[in-house]
């Protein structure tokens, strides 16, 4: 089985994840996604595979978050993936991505699930 992490190093619960999958044996792929941004295809397969919406992964605590007005429930889903893309410091972190589904790692725990 194929396992992807969206990684940024410097986030601890992201560290704890990488861990812990690595603890259960698993060597993921690592993406650093804040140096390797993603692109519109692969955002929009880790959102079908979360079974989320664009909204429902954004880092709404971030600053650009309220620079960029995101909070605006106006803004259609192709306007908040622009953002993200634009700004991956806008996407949660981390995520745990198989081949057949994908898990946000707050807690690290969650990422299990699917393994």
């Amino acid at each position: 089985m194929s396992v992807k992490i969206l990684h940024n190093p410097r986030c601890s619960k992201s560290r704890q994840t990488l861990e812990l999958l690595k603890d259960r044996g698993c060597v993921p792929e690592v993406i650093e996604y804040l140096k390797n941004p993603l692109d519109r295809t692969t955002l929009e397969s880790i959102l079908a595979k979360l079974g989320l919406s664009p909204r429902d992964i954004l880092r709404k605590g971030e600053k650009i978050y309220q620079e960029m007005e995101l909070a605006n429930p106006d803004l259609p889903d192709e306007a908040l993936i622009t953002a993200m893309l634009e700004n991956p410091i806008l996407i949660e972190r981390p995520i745990v991505i198989t081949d057949k589904a994908a898990r946000i790692g707050r807690p690290p725990e969650s990422v299990l699930e699917i393994l």
